[in-house]
């Protein structure tokens, strides 16, 4: 659903936010702002890029595809980041699918348009390749996380990383969606909630997902959840001179 052109400067995404007035008046005739309903594939690997998007209460799962049906979530991007950023790099191509995780606004600039302004705007430049960063932190961890770790802690990562994009203990995510995220079958997935349920740390019923005990599963996750969101609460303070 086109919910037309940005008529507002300020958006719900913190990178955009993040960026001067004067450099977001700059960015505001570009922005288009839409509505993503959940399943919505905005990225195929290997087909051209045609916008960028900074989501503002949606959520985007990037999943890395082998063999055009085997996958495995390598990056997950809500409010505080953008799905696009090595497009300024120069890959006009996506490199990963990505699909709606959660339904909701997203801001994006047409993909020639936005690398045009890229360009020009050193600030802009700054926090793409600060985001660029965390993104590669984020998904070197979960390809250590994924060749190492019981599948019981990568699913407890998996859902603090949810609850964090959220900014919620409650969220909707199917056994089919975390079996696509986390490279494991539907029963494998199963098993790990069940365990997790059986702990009183979550509470996992059709889909529907309550984190009871924050703490609790922290304490079951793997380090790689500390590690990936170290990074992404202290980033290279270069980036921001």
């Amino acid at each position: 659903m086109n919910i037309g052109p940005g008529a507002v400067v300020r958006t719900g995404n913190q990178l955009l936010e993040s960026l001067p007035a004067s450099e977001m008046e700059q960015l505001r005739p570009l922005i288009e702002r839409v509505h993503v309903d959940v399943g919505a594939v905005l990225y195929e690997a290997g087909c051209p890029i045609r916008y960028i998007y900074f989501p503002d209460d949606a959520v985007i799962s990037m999943l890395a595809v082998a063999g055009g049906r085997m996958t495995l979530e390598v990056g997950l991007v809500g409010r505080e980041g953008m799905l696009g950023a090595t497009l300024p790099l120069g890959h006009d191509v996506g490199q990963v699918r990505a699909i709606v995780q959660r339904e909701g606004k997203v801001s994006r600039i047409e993909a020639g348009a936005f690398r045009t302004e890229f360009m020009r705007n050193p600030r802009l430049q700054r926090v793409v390749y600060r985001y660029t960063d965390m993104l590669l932190a984020q998904a070197i961890q979960i390809a250590v996380c994924s060749r190492f770790h019981v599948l019981e802690a990568r699913l407890a990562r998996s859902l603090l990383v949810t609850r964090d994009r959220l900014d919620s203990d409650k969220f909707h995510l199917t056994h089919e969606f975390l079996a696509h995220a986390l490279g494991v079958r539907r029963v494998g997935v199963t098993k790990a909630a069940s365990a997790l349920q059986a702990q009183g740390l979550i509470n996992y019923s059709r889909g529907n997902i309550e984190i009871l005990d924050p703490a609790g599963l922290a304490a079951v996750s793997c380090q790689c959840y500390e590690i990936v969101k170290e990074a992404e609460d202290n980033p290279p303070p270069a980036l921001f001179a």
